[in-house]
């Protein structure tokens, strides 16, 4: 079985090193004894490496915020962006540079709160969400308008 493969190889380790206790001039496989691979990684493990597969994520950047200000800021080489809650500011300018192939010169994070509504009896709230103003270098243009 592939879960128990570990012991396998713990096994195979402990027998190298007694050979190589026993004869050390003749030098046993160097390559058994080397450390158990692991088997199970931590989950932050597996969430770092889905993270840096290409060293940029689409699930950081989520959309292109359209308003009229946004369309403003465009014109002197600022874009808005949807962005995940969780998104600092080094994944989002590599998420974006990746995207669109630019050099991203900074990057600011604003935090849009959940808002308050009510149709008829029912009360509830609008998402609350993060976007990101991002800086770009200037003579370079992302066409998301």
């Amino acid at each position: 079985m592939a879960l128990f493969d570990f012991l396998k190889r713990k096994k195979e380790v402990e027998k190298a090193k007694e050979k190589i206790k026993k004869e050390p001039e003749k030098g046993a496989d160097k390559a058994l004894v080397a450390k158990p691979k692991k088997v199970v990684e931590s989950d932050a493990e597996k969430h770092e490496n889905k993270k840096n597969v290409k060293g940029f994520s689409y699930s950081i950047v989520k959309e292109p915020h359209i308003s009229e200000k946004s369309t403003l800021l465009a014109e002197g080489n600022k874009y808005t962006f949807k962005v995940d809650g969780n998104a600092n500011k080094p994944e989002i300018k590599r998420s974006v540079e990746g995207i669109y192939g630019v050099n991203v010169l900074g990057v600011s994070i604003i935090k849009i709160p959940k808002k308050k509504r009510r149709l008829g009896k029912t009360e509830g709230f609008r998402k609350g969400y993060r976007k990101a103003v991002v800086t770009i270098k200037k003579g370079q243009k992302i066409e998301v308008f």
